[in-house]
């Protein structure tokens, strides 16, 4: 049995879960964000929680009930809340700044390197030697 699983995932005031056949969407003040369930997993819409249970047991369908579970409870802080990482470039002569919409990265070679930014991220650099990666898709964030 997954531990992760078992948590129901509370929805905070102005969040809206919805279930469309698999399609799983939460809306917030920050966008919305959506996530197909395996067919193996049931969900259930009560009120202020989302609860997951598993169609059969076994450990390949309690490990998918955990991840459900976890992606589900990632999608309600992220339109809540967001998510943010802070990078720090360590490096003599290492910087970096936006130039337009791409992530111009001075890190040692002979020439800029230009990172394209996704759709959906925001980048900005308070400091040459600081990036700042935020949005609410945590696995946009995270890459």
């Amino acid at each position: 049995m997954s531990r992760v699983g078992k948590a129901p995932v509370s929805i905070p005031a102005g969040v809206e879960v919805t279930l469309n056949g698999r399609d799983l969407a939460v809306k917030g003040s920050k966008g919305t964000l959506n996530f197909m369930v395996p067919h193996e997993i049931d969900t259930n819409i009560e009120g202020s929680e989302v609860t997951f249970a598993p169609k059969k047991e076994g450990r390949q369908f309690a490990a998918k009930w955990g991840l459900v579970r976890a992606m589900t409870a990632n999608m309600v802080k992220g339109v809540t809340d967001g998510y943010e990482i802070k990078l720090k470039l360590i490096g003599v002569g290492y910087r970096a700044n936006m130039a337009g919409p791409k992530l111009n990265v001075a890190v040692g070679y002979s020439h800029p390197v230009l990172m394209d930014v996704p759709a959906g991220i925001t980048v900005a650099t308070p400091e040459p030697t600081e990036i700042v990666v935020s949005g609410i898709d945590k696995q946009a964030v995270g890459q």
